[in-house]
C-alpha cells in the first residue's frame, strides 16, 4: 500500500472539530423524523448516534495503544447516547480529541486497515475520521434538504485516504485487470489498479503524466468522494465518464465501504 502525504496531524482534528459542530447544525436544523436518503432506515438522530459512538469507539482504541484487537463495548466509555442527544455527541467529539492529543500523531494503536499495510497511528485514526465525519455531515444536510459541497482541500485528502485504505485494504480483483482514473478538478489525479492482489492507488496531478486507463471519472473532489461512499450516481450529475462504462459498474458493486 502507498503510504500517506505527510501527516496534517493538527489539520485533521481542526476538520474533526469544525465538520462534526457542522454535523449538530445541520441536524438542528432537520425535522427529527426525517430519514436519510442514503440510509434509509435510519433518522437524523440515528445518524448521531451513529457518528458518536463511532467516535467514543476511536477515542478508546487511540487511549488503549498499541494492542492486538478492537475495544470490547464495556471498553467504551459511554457508548450509547444519555441524556440531550446532541450534548451526548459533542461529549464524543471531544473525546475523541482528547485521546487523539494526547497520543500524539505517531502514537500507535489498533486499526482495522493495519493488516493490509496501512499505519496503525492515531494520525491515520484522524485522517479517516475526518472522511467519515465529512460524508456524514453531508447525510444530515440532505436530510434537512439544505446540502453543502464538501470542503475542496478536505475532500481531496479524504479520496486519497479512502483510495489507498479502503481499497487498500481489499481482496483480489474479481475480473480482468483493469485501471480506472479519478481526477479531481482540484487538480489531483488517482489511477486505480486492479489486479487480481487487490487494489492500489497511484497519484498525480491531474495535468502530468500518468498510467493508461481503461475509464476515467472526473468530478470535483467532494462528488468524487461521495460516490466513493455511493451517496452519488457514478454516470450524472457532475461526474464525467469515459471510457469502460462496464468496468466502473463493476467497481462500484466492488468498492469498500469502511
Amino acid at each position: 500500500m502507498t503510504t500517506s502525504p505527510a501527516p496534517r496531524f493538527d489539520e485533521w482534528l481542526d476538520q474533526i472539530a469544525e465538520r462534526s459542530a457542522a454535523l449538530r447544525s445541520a441536524a438542528r436544523g432537520a425535522p427529527s423524523d426525517a430519514r436519510i436518503p442514503a440510509c434509509p432506515d435510519w433518522t437524523v438522530p440515528d445518524l448521531l448516534a451513529h457518528v458518536g459512538a463511532g467516535q467514543r469507539f476511536w477515542a478508546a482504541a487511540v487511549t488503549a495503544g498499541p494492542v492486538p484487537r478492537p475495544p470490547s463495548d464495556d471498553q467504551v466509555p459511554g457508548r450509547l447516547p444519555t441524556g440531550d442527544l446532541l450534548e451526548w455527541s459533542a461529549g464524543s467529539t471531544a473525546a475523541l480529541l482528547d485521546a487523539l492529543r494526547s497520543a500524539g500523531a505517531d502514537g500507535r494503536c489498533w486499526t482495522w486497515w493495519a493488516d493490509s499495510g496501512g499505519s496503525s497511528t492515531a494520525g491515520s485514526v484522524a485522517r479517516h475520521q475526518v472522511r467519515e465525519v465529512a460524508v456524514h455531515v453531508r447525510d444530515a444536510q440532505d436530510a434537512a434538504g439544505a446540502p453543502e459541497p464538501l470542503p475542496p482541500a478536505l475532500a481531496v485528502d479524504a479520496v486519497d485516504d479512502f483510495l489507498h485504505v479502503g481499497f487498500g485494504s481489499m481482496d483480489g480483483w474479481p475480473h480482468s485487470p483493469a485501471r480506472v482514473a479519478l481526477v479531481a478538478d482540484e487538480g489531483r489525479a488517482w489511477t486505480l489498479i486492479l489486479d487480481e492482489t487487490g487494489a492500489s492507488a497511484v497519484r498525480s496531478s491531474a495535468g502530468e503524466g500518468r498510467p493508461e486507463a481503461d475509464a476515467t471519472v472526473s468530478a470535483p473532489a467532494g462528488d468524487l468522494l461521495l460516490a466513493l461512499y455511493r451517496r452519488a450516481p457514478w454516470d450524472e450529475g457532475t461526474l464525467r465518464l469515459t471510457g469502460d462504462a462496464a468496468l466502473v459498474r463493476q467497481l462500484v458493486v466492488w468498492q469498500p465501504l469502511d
